[in-house]
């Protein structure tokens, strides 16, 4: 498999654990086949008894709906973001950098607050 191909797995099942529950059962057992135990469309076919023709056009479908809840709500990307600050702010601690640990952490809180007021 390509790195773009499984760039685009990755990100679907990213997705997937946070909107998830948006998607109808036989889209997320779809996804799951096709993201988390790496199936083929045949073989996804074959295990959920529809056509190959179905799988795609049923991953199309999820992954449009999970790309658009992310473009409405942007949960996966804040997450992205918190984690990644949270992980500079360790390794300043680590580093001994109080300053600019505490920036980040303050940065990060700023954030939070902004996200959470304009729910």
């Amino acid at each position: 498999m390509d790195r773009e191909n499984l760039r685009k797995k990755v990100d679907l099942a990213f997705l997937s654990a946070f909107y998830g529950g948006m998607l109808t059962e036989n889209q997320r057992r779809v996804l799951s086949l096709h993201c988390e135990e790496d199936l083929s469309l045949g073989e996804i076919a074959e295990e959920v008894g529809i056509s190959r023709q179905a799988v795609h056009e049923t991953l199309s479908r999820a992954s449009a709906r999970l790309t658009e809840m992310e473009a409405s709500l942007g949960v996966a990307e804040r997450f992205r973001r918190m984690e990644s600050g949270l992980e500079k702010a360790l390794q300043a601690l680590r580093n001994k950098e109080y300053t600019i640990a505490e920036q980040t952490l303050s940065d990060l809180l700023s954030t939070y607050v902004e996200d959470t007021n304009g729910i």
